[in-house]
This record gives structure tokens, C-alpha cells and sequence, in this order.
């Protein structure tokens, strides 16, 4: 269950953010709780996850490992903070600052060499989706970000189906509709790494996750955990869908 923050809260805010809902999430066993601060609030959100078993991590990180690039941020750097993971290929990078398959898989790439976990996205927009083209988009980002990846990488990462025409629009996905897609990204990777690769992968639904859908998309044993928006902001819905 990870918890993307996107642009929300300060250093302070996140060290309160932790204090309420560390005690929520003290007995969830069941699952793995990652949380993607800002860049600016992972030391915080590192030093207040310390001694729990949630999990801290960027939202993005750079290809190179120094270097003149304004405004990125290296493995090493998101390492130094005590971050484990690392969201590659959102959305929103990919629809406003120009995020590509070529990009996420080098991003992808970097943070597997510094033992950091990406959560890889990939999802379809309105207008595809309404054009019949899911399946094309999701092997195409998959094809380009991910299946060019070794075996031993790929049994590293955790992919996150995000419905583009469901990020932060209110509108969800049915349970269906996220397992149908889940099937077509397991597909791809039974057909380039294997069925056993295919088990094991975790692949996240994101797209409007909330307290009061998230049991129904749970139940759909294709879907085996959420990458949350929204609603990872507040302490208690966060639990309450940690806990679902």
C-alpha cells in the first residue's frame, strides 16, 4: 500500500503527518507501507518512520549519477535521506514534463543499481481509453519501460496501473475494469519473463483509491495493492485503507 504525496506538505507537517498515523498502522503485518513525501520532506519522513515498518519513498530520480541537470535528484542523494523506494514514470511527469517508455526505463535502471524499489507506472488516458486503445498503451509503456529490463531486475520492481482518466478526478476504474488491465499487464510480463516472474509481481491499481472503494478493488485477486493519492494525505484514511 504506498501513499503518493505528490506536491502536499512541508517537513513539519509530514513529522505530524507520521505521529498520528505511525499508532494506526503499528499491527499491519498484512502488507507493505510505503510512503513518497516531496523531495524536500524524505529525511523528515525517514527519520520519523524510523523503527516502524513503513517504508519511505521518492517520487521521482534522475538517470544520471551527478551531473548537470537542474532540478533532478540522483539514487545517492534519495539514498542519503533514508529513502527505500522510488515512483518512476507517473502520470503527471509523463503528461507534463515530458516523461517517455525511454526515460522511465533509464530512471528504472538507476534505481535498481542504487538497491532502491520503483514502483513503475503505467495507465491509459481518456481519449485512448475511449478509443479502444488501452491494451495498445499498456503493452507499448511496458514493451518501452519495462520488458527491456534483465529477469533478476525485473523480479525487483512493482508496477502501478494508473488510469490517467482516474488520478485525482473522482471517477475510479471498476474493480473489473483495473483487473481487466492488470490481466493485460501480467500477460505481457508471463510472455517476456515467465509465469513465475508473472505470480510474483505486484501490480498496484492507482486512480481515486479511497477508504470507501478500496475493499471491492482489493477483492479482485489480480489487484495486489494501491498506490493512493488523495487520500494518503490524512493520517486516518490512509490507515483506514492500509487496514482495509
Amino acid at each position: 500500500m504506498a501513499g503518493n504525496w505528490k506536491m502536499y506538505k512541508t517537513p513539519a507537517e509530514t513529522t505530524q503527518f507520521f505521529e498520528k498515523f505511525r499508532p494506526l498502522v503499528e499491527k499491519s503485518e498484512h502488507c507493505e507501507i510505503v510512503i513518497c513525501p516531496p523531495f524536500t520532506n524524505l529525511a523528515a519522513a525517514s527519520a520519523a518512520a524510523q523503527g516502524s515498518h513503513i517504508h519511505v519513498g521518492a517520487q521521482n530520480i534522475a538517470w544520471a549519477k551527478e551531473g548537470a541537470f537542474t532540478g533532478e535528484i540522483s539514487d545517492a542523494m534519495i539514498r542519503a535521506t533514508g529513502a527505500t523506494h522510488a515512483i518512476i514514470g507517473h502520470s503527471e511527469r509523463r503528461q507534463y514534463f515530458g516523461e517517455t517508455d525511454e526515460t522511465v526505463l533509464k530512471r528504472t535502471q538507476a534505481a535498481l543499481e542504487a538497491g532502491l524499489t520503483p514502483i513503475v507506472c503505467v495507465g491509459e488516458r481518456l481519449e485512448e481509453r475511449e478509443a479502444g486503445n488501452t491494451e495498445a498503451v499498456l503493452i507499448r509503456q511496458f514493451q518501452g519501460g519495462i520488458a527491456p529490463l534483465t529477469g533478476q531486475q525485473f523480479a525487483k520492481i512493482v508496477i502501478a496501473y494508473e488510469p490517467v482518466w482516474a488520478i485525482g478526478t473522482g471517477k475510479t476504474a471498476t474493480p473489473e475494469i483495473a483487473a481487466d488491465a492488470h490481466r493485460v499487464i501480467r500477460a505481457q510480463v508471463r510472455e517476456k519473463f515467465g509465469k513465475e516472474a508473472a505470480d510474483a509481481v505486484r501490480i498496484l491499481y492507482g486512480g481515486s483509491v479511497k477508504p470507501d472503494n478500496v475493499k471491492t478493488l482489493m477483492a479482485q485477486p489480480e489487484i495486489d495493492g494501491s498506490l493512493v493519492g488523495g487520500a494518503s494525505l490524512d493520517p486516518v484514511s490512509f490507515a483506514s485503507i492500509v487496514n482495509f
